[in-house]
């Protein structure tokens, strides 16, 4: 082969490996954004390695806990390694019994109390966020003074936040608090800190919006997200897919939009290996695999 017919051969080869199909593998990898993990509501004593088991034999890749807790820190942190299951974050157990809100300096104190031990315990699961429902709107707690105690008691956890590395995520509950998104991302800006963010729940926000909106709204604020079904008839109870009211291609067209990357949590009821490989089928399905 001559030195122009070995150069035709080099080109022709280039362009046909550039323009083949990448491999699975290579596919996975080029557009994976998010990882799958499930909500272990409730999972706060007992063993954990057979959740965790199960979990993993299903497919996700994660899970978040409730804090504060009755599980033993050296059985989970085997269990984790055990599985290859990660723990990325934990939830907050007491914030609506004890609301960062609350008239009582004694209740928020304890409040507080509660998340700094959510912080040591997310740190030491090797996560990186704690859910917080800040505030809760009552007749007897207006939405100003909710606004107003929540950020100052917040504020007062910044410092140990920062020490440990763990992201107060903030989420839009139905607690009569942060009823927008413009209201929501003004909350979070206000506290000036990269350790408070945004965990964006996009079946909470249906009743009096529209998830895609919320999600372009909050942007880069968005730490985390919880995803779970749901219409006015029945609520939560659909399962995820069956609601027939969330846009899901237009919420996932908006989480690419922003730049999402990270994980999204399935908030749904636990169940055998079955129901819970449904859930990770279904996970797929709303938002196309991940």
């Amino acid at each position: 082969m001559n030195d122009l017919s070995r150069r035709s051969f080099l080109q022709a080869t280039g362009a046909a490996l550039a323009a083949a199909p990448l491999s699975k593998t290579a596919a996975k990898t080029q557009t994976k954004r998010w990882r799958k993990a499930f909500m272990l509501g409730g999972l706060t004593s007992g063993r954990v390695l057979p959740t965790f088991e199960l979990l993993k034999e299903a497919g996700f890749e994660g899970v978040e806990l409730i804090s504060p807790n009755k599980l033993d820190l050296e059985e989970v942190l085997k269990a984790r390694d055990a599985t290859g299951l990660l723990i990325h974050g934990v939830s907050g157990g007491v914030h609506w019994a004890k609301p960062l809100s609350d008239p009582s300096p004694e209740v928020v104190e304890e409040g507080l109390k509660a998340i700094r031990q959510e912080i040591l315990d997310c740190k030491a699961y090797g996560g990186t966020t704690v859910l917080v429902v800040p505030a809760v709107v009552t007749p007897k707690v207006s939405h100003r003074q909710a606004y107003e105690r929540s950020q100052a008691a917040i504020r007062t956890l910044l410092p140990m936040a920062e020490e440990h590395k763990i992201t107060l995520a903030i989420e839009e509950v139905w607690n009569r608090f942060l009823l927008s998104a413009p209201e929501f991302a003004r909350y979070v800006d206000e506290f000036q800190s990269p350790w408070v963010k945004a965990y964006f729940d996009v079946g909470n926000v249906v009743e009096y919006g529209y998830p895609q909106e919320w999600i372009r709204d909050l942007g880069k604020r968005i730490a985390k997200v919880h995803i779970k079904e749901y219409n006015k008839k029945e609520r939560f109870s659909p399962k995820l897919g069956d609601g027939k009211e969330i846009d899901w291609p237009a919420i996932r067209q908006a989480f690419v939009d922003i730049g999402y990357e990270g994980w999204i949590t399935a908030e749904v009821g636990m169940g055998d290996l079955g129901t819970m490989k449904d859930i990770v089928a279904r996970m797929d399905q709303v938002l196309g695999p991940f």
